[in-house]
């Protein structure tokens, strides 16, 4: 077996990649074989480098790093660490199985123990249980009572910022993407309002429509208008309209 670890770097973020790149460029027992920005690129890397270790961002658009781990062939998976900014990603299931995972920001220590995990295990041969224990974290994840998000990543002006969920004000749409009202600030990200709504923990978010979530926290008042809708103000003054199909929401929430 050669003493060198073959590396694909796959995440969406140009950044991100370079960061990990910078980070392996003095382990000389590992090889960074190519890089792919989408699950896409990523399957065809995959299936030409034959790569011994993935770094796989979890929070990809369209294909995301679990689907994508259940796209690639048993016989040509590789060794996978889940890189992820979001904490309440199932760590635990990260850490008791043979898969691992770094947070971003990348802790340079966190990341060294990574390191002597991959040695070890590539070098030991433990990896051929790999499938299997692929397969159960999948499971893991699919499970309903998982923890929602605490952290979001956002690229702006060249940086990776990473917001508190529970400072969010409120979030609207912009198609593909959503604006992310957070005090005095704006941020986009490229996700869906239907994707970000089952990360966000219903008991602090509310969907009032189609194209707006709201923090229930931040709910000053609400003024009935017709049809069944309400004008909905929040506590910096911000005035939102509900739509009558996400009454049942406002129902629930404020117990009416």
């Amino acid at each position: 077996m050669s003493n060198k670890i073959k590396v694909l770097i796959i995440d969406d973020e140009p950044l991100a990649r370079r960061g990990i790149c910078q980070l392996l460029e003095n382990e000389t027992d590992f090889i960074i074989a190519g890089e792919a920005s989408n699950g896409h690129e990523a399957l065809s890397a995959i299936k030409k480098l034959s790569p011994n270790l993935i770094f796989l961002d979890i929070n990809m658009p369209l294909v995301d790093g679990f689907s994508l781990v259940e796209k690639i062939e048993a016989k040509s998976l590789p060794e996978i660490v889940f890189v992820t900014a979001y904490d309440e990603h199932a760590i635990r299931a990260f850490e008791a199985g043979a898969i691992d995972y770094v947070l971003k920001p990348i802790n340079e220590e966190r990341f060294q123990k990574t390191l002597e995990r991959i040695r070890y295990r590539i070098f030991s041969g433990e990896n051929n249980s790999l499938e299997n224990k692929v397969n159960d974290l999948l499971n893991i994840l699919k499970i309903p009572q998982m923890s929602y998000l605490q952290r979001i990543t956002v690229k702006e002006n060249g940086r990776i910022r990473f917001l508190e969920v529970e400072k969010i004000d409120w979030i609207s749409s912009l198609g593909n993407y959503v604006e992310i009202h957070l005090g005095h600030e704006k941020f986009i990200l490229r996700e869906t309002m239907d994707g970000l709504e089952k990360k966000l923990n219903p008991n602090d978010f509310l969907r009032i429509r189609r194209s707006k979530i709201v923090k229930i926290s931040q709910v000053k008042e609400m003024q009935p208008l017709f049809n069944g809708e309400f004008n909905i103000v929040l506590l910096d003054g911000t005035e939102l309209i509900s739509s009558r199909r996400y009454r049942k929401n406002l129902e629930t929430a404020f117990n009416f």
